[in-house]
């Protein structure tokens, strides 16, 4: 965890205190407390807390635990990286469609459309809809907010994210390019 969060943040996917890493283990997970600097990641600044019901540690845990929680119950993600990756956030807020479509050959082969999700930080609605969306894809973009990346390892969904992040880049400066034509 503490691996990822500093890939995060020294590739500008996420501001040091926002985000937040979770990974499965058996009925619980491994989350990242609120607050906590992902580049900064120690034993002190994870929460485990059960998967199926919330507990009294829910408080400490990121203010997504409700939002990861729910992808944990309804998906066989085995980690979640959700991330501030700006061109997504860019891309969420330009979009009318719903999804990001991917220009670039390795988006397209390996993402294929990315949703774009809604709903408020931490919310039971944002729960439901990253749940739904990532049950047949391994990301999502929250509306002005970041993405949501699955995978069976930390690496994996880090690499999700990075894709992710990669597709709307491409995607902005294509359409910006194409718009001065």
């Amino acid at each position: 965890m503490a691996r990822i969060g500093k890939k995060l943040v020294d590739h500008g996917l996420v501001e040091s205190h926002f985000g937040n890493i979770s990974v499965r283990r058996g009925n619980s997970m491994l989350i990242t407390r609120s607050g906590c600097p992902l580049d900064e990641i120690c034993a002190e600044n994870v929460v485990e807390v059960p998967i199926h019901t919330s507990c009294e540690f829910d408080s400490l845990a990121s203010s997504e635990t409700r939002v990861h929680r729910r992808i944990y119950q309804e998906t066989d993600a085995g980690c979640i990286v959700h991330g501030h990756c700006p061109f997504a956030v860019v891309m969420s807020l330009l979009d009318e469609s719903g999804s990001i479509e991917p220009l670039d050959s390795e988006g397209v082969h390996f993402l294929g459309h990315v949703p774009i999700v809604e709903g408020s930080i931490g919310s039971e609605e944002l729960a439901a809809n990253s749940a739904e969306a990532l049950s047949e894809s391994e990301g999502v973009i929250v509306k002005s907010h970041g993405t949501i990346s699955t995978g069976k390892t930390l690496a994996h969904a880090y690499i999700n994210t990075t894709q992710i992040e990669h597709t709307c880049k491409v995607r902005y400066y294509y359409d910006l390019a194409k718009s001065s034509l």
